[in-house]
């Protein structure tokens, strides 16, 4: 009895020894060398993109000159500066957008899959807000009202929007954890996807009849499936 209980003891300050000795972890960080400018016309695919020769990287490797494009239909014009626009960002993990908007333009529900995102408010007032996953909170919305000079953080992944609800133009920054945090507008990928999801399952899911599917389909780009069973396995063909 004695012996089992010294070998128990022994057992539990071993573990407790261990868990006290500083262990090494193995894992890179996010960059190897100072920089690793993007060569952006090498014909080798990474995940990222292929460094170009450090002897031929200038200052203009990491400059970018903002010029806001046309608003689009939604009233809203984003001008990213990911790694496609500054070489210089590749592997360092950041990147930002400049959002202009006139009085009512949005930038509809998207949701960025790569990265977090900071925004501030240059000038004047948009309604922001995301949505939580469906565990967490149950689709709860967070929303706030935004002024210049104030800043509203999206989580990684979840949906959200902008608003501009003021009478005057806005403009806004938003900073992303990732130098290429990639887009995904709801709107546009449910409806605009190519080849089209089938009606029905739209129909099923946004609790919708199919004509109403089928507008929304080309209004967005898309065209839902006319044959019968629609090249899809188990389709039950168009009414």
């Amino acid at each position: 009895m004695a012996s089992r209980a010294f070998a128990t003891l022994l057992a539990v300050l071993a573990v407790v020894g261990f868990a006290s000795v500083p262990r090494g972890l193995a894992t890179d960080p996010t960059q190897l060398q100072d920089f690793c400018v993007a060569d952006n016309n090498h014909p080798v695919l990474v995940n990222g993109v292929v460094c170009k020769n450090p002897n031929v990287v200038n200052a203009n490797d990491f400059f970018f000159h903002i010029v806001p494009v046309a608003p689009n239909a939604q009233g809203s014009a984003v001008t990213p500066v990911a790694v496609a626009q500054i070489p210089g960002l590749n592997t360092l993990g950041i990147s930002l957008a400049r959002i202009d908007f006139v009085p009512g333009g949005q930038n509809p529900p998207h949701t960025h899959p790569r990265g977090s995102e900071i925004l501030t408010v240059i000038q004047g007032t948009l309604l922001v807000g995301f949505v939580t996953s469906n565990q967490l909170l149950n689709n709860t919305l967070f929303t706030k009202q935004l002024h210049a000079g104030d800043v509203f953080v999206f989580p990684q992944g979840l949906i959200h929007f902008q608003l501009n609800n003021g009478r005057t133009p806005a403009v806004a920054i938003a900073a992303l954890s990732s130098q290429n945090p990639g887009t995904i507008t709801i709107a546009n990928a449910v409806f605009g996807a190519k080849p089209p999801i089938l009606d029905v399952i739209l129909a099923r899911a946004f609790m919708l009849d199919r004509a109403t599917v089928d507008r929304l389909q080309q209004a967005f780009g898309g065209a839902a499936p006319v044959a019968v069973g629609g090249g899809y396995p188990g389709y039950p063909g168009r009414n």
